[in-house]
């Protein structure tokens, strides 16, 4: 997996901002990344209100400015003492999830660090979060913060949820390169649908068992080769599980007390994942522990 050199965080100064921020800052010390946070003013934001003069909302401008970079500076030289890593600041005007993704492309960031849900949370709720809409279009690794629990330390319990696509392995070197601490378990989910669509199809019942039974070996088989690959020793183990893909994963890294899950992020082109949702996108939006999607 090609290293990752560059680490960007998107901040509105909220506290679910501010453990996203935090995160970053921990992996960024643990893989020697340079860390960039990133602040997007929307252009809305820049203009106090029609009823002020000229000259009012230029002092506005200008003071909204001034607190912004002010902030910045103290992040940085905050997060500069704590953990002793190589911090850069910058701001944009526009669309959070769109210049995020640009600057990210622009600096060759290999991840992505957001909040799940910012200061704006009602207008959020009716459009779509950043988040949601940034794991759309950006073209690097994302990391969706959730874990409310502070102080920010490593994660321990990691799951690499892993399929039968050309890509999954991805999940498990990323996940050792972001939680070199951390056990990983490799989950693979048996989608128990296409069982149920044979079953209303008027397949018996020994056909079905005959047909689970080899569909669970394959899996099984499949999911060793790819454990074996990635050569984490006793640092990873595997599970494979049956039901609904998005309800499943989250339900057992729930079980697992995971403060982790990384999963590949769905195939563009794919009719059925734009209209219902991929499971990667089910994923980020029910799980509640950090979410990392593998570009």
């Amino acid at each position: 997996m090609q290293k990752i050199t560059h680490v960007v965080a998107a901040t509105d100064f909220s506290a679910e901002a501010d453990l996203a921020v935090q995160r970053a800052a921990l992996i960024s010390k643990s893989i020697g990344a340079t860390l960039h946070i990133l602040h997007i003013v929307h252009p809305l934001d820049l203009y106090a209100g029609s009823e002020l003069s000229f000259n009012f909302q230029m002092h506005y401008q200008q003071a909204q400015q001034h607190s912004i970079k002010k902030q910045l500076t103290h992040l940085q030289s905050d997060l500069k003492n704590t953990y002793n890593i190589v911090v850069e600041t910058a701001t944009r005007i526009g669309r959070a999830h769109v210049e995020i993704a640009e600057y990210a492309a622009a600096v060759k960031a290999g991840l992505i660090v957001a909040g799940a849900q910012g200061e704006h949370s009602l207008l959020e709720k009716i459009l779509g979060s950043t988040s949601s809409r940034l794991i759309r279009v950006a073209k690097c690794h994302t990391l969706i913060v959730k874990n409310k629990t502070t102080p920010i330390t490593h994660y321990q319990q990691v799951i690499a949820a892993v399929n039968f696509s050309a890509g999954a392995a991805r999940a498990l070197p990323l996940a050792h390169t972001i939680a070199p601490e951390a056990h990983i378990e490799a989950l693979l989910i048996f989608d128990s649908n296409q069982e149920a669509h044979m079953h209303k199809a008027g397949i018996n019942e020994a056909l079905l068992v005959q047909y689970r039974t080899q569909a669970l070996l394959e899996a099984d088989n499949h999911l060793a080769a790819i454990t074996a690959e990635q050569n984490l020793g006793e640092q990873i183990s595997r599970k494979i599980l049956s039901g609904y893909p998005p309800e499943a994963i989250c339900n057992h890294a729930r079980s697992q007390h995971a403060d982790l899950i990384v999963i590949g992020k769905h195939e563009k082109g794919n009719i059925e994942n734009w209209l219902l949702g991929s499971v990667s996108k089910g994923v980020a939006y029910a799980a509640t522990c950090d979410v990392l999607l593998t570009h």
